[in-house]
Order: C-alpha cells, then sequence, then structure tokens
C-alpha cells in the first residue's frame, strides 16, 4: 500500500508539473482579408510539430504547443487551392508537397519568416522575423507581456508593412503578391553572403536590403544583420503570430484572383476579434514605410498575448482534476 501510495504521489506531481516544464503555446492570428496557410518548420534534431500546415481564415486564430527546446521556422502560405486532381498548391509560400501539410518542406521564396529557438542559451528564446528568402505579407512575433518594450528583449519583433506595395520592379514576384530578395533574384554572392562574401566585414547592406530595412528596421533584411534583428526572451513565454497585423493586403489565388470572401471558420480554429490597431502613416495607402523610433511595434500587443495566456489555461484543465483525484486517492 505504501508503495502505491508513493506511485500516485508521484504520477500527481507528473500531472502538475508537465505544463509548468513542458510547452509553450504559439497563437497564430490572422488578420489579413483572406485566408492564410501557415506552414511549420522543425529544424533537425528537434522536435516535430503536428500539424505542419494548416487554414487560418481570416479573424481566426488557433494555438498550438511547442515543446521547449524547439527550434525551426514559421510562415504564411497565401492563395491555396486543390486543382481537379486533388493536388493542393500555393501561389506563395508552397511546401510543394501537393497536400495540406508541409510534411518537413521548407516553403517556397520568397515568404516572410518567423523563426525562433526555444530555451536555448542561458534558457533563453531567441526569435526574429527575417526577410532574407524575401517577403508575401507582413509578420508580427509578440511574447507574451511584450507590450511596452522597445529594446531588443522580450520586445515585439516583425514586419508590418505592406511591401509588396513598394516592391521593386526586378523583385516583384507571383503577380505582386510576394517580393523576392536580392539574392534570390540575382544570384549573386554579394547579395547572397556567399563566396568571397560570407562573412560580416565584406557582406555589406545593398541598396535592396536598405530599402527592406527602412521599411521593417525589427526585420532581418540580409543575412549578417543580426545586432538589430535577433530578439532574446527568458524561455517558458507563451508568443503570438499575427498576419497582417496592421495591413490587411489582398492574398492572390493561385490562379492571380483575389481572395477577399470571408471564409467559415475551421475546424480547431476558435473566432477571434481584432481590438483597434494603430496604423504607421505616410507612404501609399497610408501604409508608409516605418520611421522614427519605431515604438509603435511594440504598442501592437493589444490583445493577443491575453488570447495565447486563455489558450494555455484551457489546456491546462485537462491535467488538473486528474491530478486532484490522485492526491485524494492518498488521503
Amino acid at each position: 500500500m505504501g508503495i502505491q501510495r508513493a506511485i500516485l504521489f508521484q504520477v500527481a506531481l507528473l500531472c502538475i508539473c508537465l505544463k509548468e516544464g513542458g510547452a509553450v503555446t504559439f497563437t497564430f492570428v490572422n488578420k489579413c482579408t483572406g485566408t492564410v496557410w501557415p506552414g511549420i518548420l522543425s529544424n533537425a534534431g528537434t522536435a516535430s510539430i503536428e500539424p505542419t500546415g494548416f487554414a487560418l481564415p481570416p479573424g481566426a486564430a488557433r494555438a498550438l504547443p511547442f515543446p521547449s527546446g524547439w527550434s525551426g521556422r514559421l510562415w504564411a502560405r497565401t492563395g491555396c487551392a486543390q486543382d481537379a486532381t486533388g493536388r493542393f498548391a500555393c501561389a506563395t509560400g508552397d511546401c510543394r508537397t501537393g497536400t495540406l501539410e508541409c510534411s518537413g518542406r521548407d516553403g517556397a521564396t520568397p515568404a516572410t519568416l518567423a523563426e525562433f529557438t526555444l530555451d536555448g542559451g542561458g534558457h533563453n528564446d531567441f526569435y526574429d522575423v527575417s526577410l532574407v528568402d524575401g517577403y508575401n505579407l507582413p509578420i508580427l512575433v509578440e511574447p507574451a507581456g511584450s507590450s511596452g518594450n522597445t529594446g531588443m528583449t522580450c520586445a515585439a519583433a516583425g514586419c508590418s508593412a505592406d511591401l509588396n506595395l513598394r516592391c521593386p520592379a526586378e523583385l516583384r514576384s507571383a503577380g505582386g503578391g510576394a517580393c523576392r530578395s536580392a539574392c534570390d533574384a540575382f544570384g549573386k554572392p554579394e547579395y547572397c553572403c556567399s563566396g568571397a562574401f560570407a562573412n560580416p566585414n565584406t557582406c555589406r547592406p545593398t541598396a535592396y536590403s536598405q530599402a527592406f530595412k527602412l521599411a521593417c528596421p525589427r526585420s532581418y533584411s540580409y543575412a549578417f544583420d543580426d545586432p538589430t534583428s535577433t530578439f532574446t526572451c527568458s524561455g517558458g513565454r507563451d508568443y503570438t503570430i499575427t498576419f497582417c497585423p496592421v495591413a490587411t493586403p489582398s492574398l492572390k489565388s493561385a490562379g492571380g484572383a483575389t481572395t477577399v470572401t470571408p471564409t467559415p471558420t475551421m475546424p480547431g480554429a476558435t473566432t477571434f476579434a481584432p481590438p483597434v490597431m494603430p496604423r504607421p502613416t505616410g507612404g501609399d495607402n497610408g501604409q508608409g514605410v516605418i520611421l522614427g523610433d519605431n515604438s509603435w511595434l511594440a504598442n501592437l500587443a493589444t490583445g493577443d498575448a491575453s488570447a495565447a495566456t486563455s489558450m494555455r489555461m484551457m489546456a491546462m484543465i485537462p491535467a488538473a482534476p486528474l491530478a486532484l483525484f490522485m492526491l485524494q486517492l492518498l488521503l
């Protein structure tokens, strides 16, 4: 009987502590005018995430658990559809699997990337939004509790400008639905930071990367753009990844048509009522180039982090009654 009590006690403690040291919650939020299809790629040697791809209608949010120690990248596919044979393809960010799931495949360039390493050096998280592989839509990454932070620690990272509106003609892709990087477009070492340019001393910002940086100062604009682009935060925090956090650009379908009609909420997604968000001023269509101290980025955290916290609390409900039941058996 004593052994049984000890086992039950250990199991009860495990149920209580699993959530504490296990996963964090990533909440994906879509504020674009059309459906996006997030893709997830885990780095080699890290745990895989399920699903690796899903549909996220406009105005919807979906929370997924990510284990401590995970590293990888996230992006949004746009203009996705099935053809007559049932093959799934997207206008931008396509995984080229022919299905909704990315299944270990990276997204085709150009695509805006959110990159993470959870519980890395010093038990800190490292995250960034990268335009090195080009751009297809705005992405903002917000750690829980990031409101008001304007430095590189636990602050919002990302790009809220619509770069497709000001993309140079030689970089335009997908009928204006994406903007290639200079490396992707021209393949030259000075743009790709390769060969003789494979170090930060020789690979310097170009006119193209500087234009990206001016519009999106809190995003990677080229391979060695680390000092102003890599953000850190103490491990164990939840994150909100918002697509089109301010602007709501038209999303092109695989056939070139504009997708603007709201789609019914998909299974596993929850209805999200977006708060009133600030908009940068100036430039084309009132969505101009971001200038000044960029503090408006941190002010975008006006409710999404609480949504992620609510999701996490809901995920804890099944474990709590089981733990209490087992503790009662010990009395």
